[in-house]
């Protein structure tokens, strides 16, 4: 399915990323569950909670935006870590039009998330 650049494991609560943070790695979770969060109004809010196969961090990637979410991992945790250059040769190989196509739908689901969620940014 995706090509792996290499694994990382995180012990119950180790933080992945933090919202706000730059970066554009794409992780997959391998076993154990990562949980996803959002800082509204100084709370933390849980918007879901990963298993294995699951896929984190695409929307960064994706629209070159900051992290929209804190991921943290839930027990034991090993991600994998997408391999880059696989993915931007597989980005790259769609249309123009398809890739501000799928980062419109990106920044429209950051939008959509932190309306839903009360956070007017």
């Amino acid at each position: 399915m995706f090509q792996i650049a290499s694994y990382e494991t995180f012990q119950d609560g180790q933080v992945i990323f933090e919202e706000g943070s730059h970066g554009d790695w794409i992780y997959v979770v391998d076993d154990g569950e990562v949980e996803i969060s959002k800082c509204i109004d100084g709370v933390k809010t849980v918007i879901e909670i990963l298993k294995e196969g699951d896929v984190f961090g695409e929307m960064a990637y994706i629209a070159k935006i900051p992290r929209t979410a804190t991921a943290t991992s839930r027990g034991r945790t090993t991600v994998g870590i997408i391999d880059r250059n696989f993915f931007d040769q597989e980005f790259n190989k769609l249309s123009a039009d398809f890739q501000m196509m799928l980062k419109t739908v990106a920044f429209r689901l950051r939008k959509s998330t932190d309306a839903n969620l009360g956070n007017k940014k």
